[in-house]
């Protein structure tokens, strides 16, 4: 999964940033309107956290602008604001969901996982596949009932291909998925690494990664 946050209070971000990445979450930060609609023009997100109150502007006219435009990205905004007034109003803009600071890290993880999985179309927490049983939120792959050790990018990596089963997967798609613009120093090849990997850990298990050269990747269930 891929976020962006858009949050101007420097120590607030940082700390929404450390405990995404430590759950594999790709983010990236702006602290403007105006950097925001930069990174959005350059690049597509599962998910966006959005500010109200930021120093060049409203939040909520970001949203407008992005819902007038067709791009139904969930979207969740962050508000000191309390009343329900504010809040309906701010949902009837577009947005899907809304946490009042201060707000607890896990509350703001849990309830963007949440608009992750709406989008994706997956309603359950685990998901069965072949032997494999795959839970998102609890970050726990089994198989054949024993856990399945994974590494943070290998499971965010496992996750995009299976909410994308079926589906070829372009090696572009799948590093956009993984890694941030702070990431810039990590090429291309390291899908190849982590696809290799997850390969090993998931054999006997009916499910498989088919490599099409030039295309990309596809994660499928053995009959």
């Amino acid at each position: 999964m891929r976020l962006l946050l858009v949050e101007d209070t420097l120590d607030v971000a940082e700390a929404v940033i450390i405990r995404l990445e430590r759950s594999g979450i790709a983010c990236d930060l702006a602290r403007t309107v105006e950097e925001a609609r930069g990174f959005l023009d350059a690049q597509p997100y599962d998910v966006i956290v959005l500010d109200i109150n930021l120093p060049d502007g409203l939040g909520t006219d970001l949203l407008r602008d992005m819902r007038a435009k067709g791009d139904r990205t969930p979207v969740m905004m962050l508000t000191a604001q309390f009343s329900v007034d504010d809040r309906v109003s701010t949902l009837n803009l577009g947005a899907d969901d809304y946490l009042v600071k201060p707000f607890d890290q896990r509350e703001l993880e849990a309830r963007v996982r949440a608009l992750y999985r709406r989008e994706q179309g997956d309603k359950g927490n685990e998901i069965t596949l072949g032997t494999l049983t795959f839970n998102p939120t609890a970050k726990v792959l089994r198989k054949d009932g024993v856990p399945v050790t994974l590494t943070r990018r290998e499971f965010s990596l496992l996750e995009l291909l299976i909410r994308n089963r079926g589906s070829v997967m372009s090696k572009d798609r799948l590093y956009e998925g993984l890694f941030s613009f702070n990431d810039a120093e990590v090429g291309l090849n390291a899908i190849e690494l982590y696809i290799g990997r997850l390969r090993k850990k998931l054999a006997g298990s009916k499910v498989h990664i088919e490599t099409l050269r030039g295309l990309g990747y596809k994660l499928d269930v053995d009959a």
